[in-house]
């Protein structure tokens, strides 16, 4: 859409185009503008985080929020105004995220420390990929997305199972140990069985007894040996998804969807399918 045919639209519409698209010289110098700002907003919460900069800079740091959430604020209704369905606006991904990062500067009138909550902004960033027009890269996450769906039933068994290993070895090692040696209750002892089975070891707590320690060896072991289950799961079903994918070649005449990625007829009716994987490639 070039600049004569903004001119022509009404002020609404010419808004909208701005806002939503950046197809046009304008929308696009909004949307660079707005992630410039939504930057300079995250960096200065980072610095109102630090003591000594809140210290020296407060009152500056809390009027650039205010401001840049009275910008915020100010393109949310705008977006809401110009939008032709402003429910389905409001509703959708960008429009939640829209809302959340002004509603913190109101919450902290209540609670001072939600004020930190405006990094909520750096999701907003997301942005930058119609800017730089990466979009198509996007349709690669529809892969995990698949994966994960795939692999949803397998690894929700695999955590149940793991689970239910940590609550016996943290009784276990609570019957072992005891409070003496800093096991005091069975939550204690299976929040150190969780520590140990993933490997962080913090070192809070520690086993002393000699059958303590052979029952933590045992927790370590075990953590090592299952830590890879669930990465396997995965990484297995996105290669599922990925062929999947690779195989999805609609047929022109019967739409059969399914066919080999180097398929040239239909494995169904016969009809050629380069017509489709070369208006495919274009895409």
């Amino acid at each position: 859409m070039d600049n004569d045919s903004l001119e022509a639209m009404s002020w609404r519409e010419r808004l909208y185009t701005i806002i939503f698209f950046t197809n046009t010289p304008a929308g696009k110098r909004f949307d660079t503008w707005l992630l410039v700002v939504i930057l300079a907003s995250l960096v200065v919460v980072m610095f109102d985080s630090i003591a000594s900069y809140n210290q020296r800079y407060g009152q500056l740091l809390t009027g650039l929020e205010w401001a840049f959430t009275i910008i915020f604020a100010a393109e949310y209704v705008l977006r809401i105004y110009t939008h032709p369905e402003p429910r389905k606006y409001i509703f959708s991904f960008y429009g939640a995220v829209d809302l959340l990062s002004v509603l913190p500067a109101f919450l902290a009138l209540l609670l001072p420390d939600a004020q930190y909550l405006l990094v909520v902004r750096v999701i907003r960033m997301l942005r930058i990929f119609r800017v730089l027009k990466l979009t198509p890269y996007l349709s690669q996450a529809n892969l995990l997305l698949v994966a994960l769906q795939g692999s949803r039933q397998k690894i929700t068994v695999f955590l149940l199972s793991v689970t239910t290993l940590i609550v016996v070895y943290g009784t276990l090692m609570y019957v072992i140990e005891g409070p003496s040696n800093g096991f005091t209750s069975i939550p204690i002892s299976i929040y150190w069985a969780v520590v140990t089975l993933t490997t962080v070891g913090f070192g809070d707590i520690v086993p002393h007894t000699p059958l303590g320690k052979a029952l933590a060896t045992m927790v370590m072991i075990t953590g090592y040996s299952i830590i890879a289950v669930p990465t396997g799961i995965f990484t297995a079903e996105l290669a599922n998804a990925a062929r999947q994918d690779s195989l999805r070649h609609s047929c022109p005449s019967c739409d059969k969807l399914t066919h080999e990625a180097n398929a040239a007829f239909c494995s169904r009716c016969g009809s050629q399918l380069f017509e489709r994987r070369e208006h495919d490639a274009t895409e």
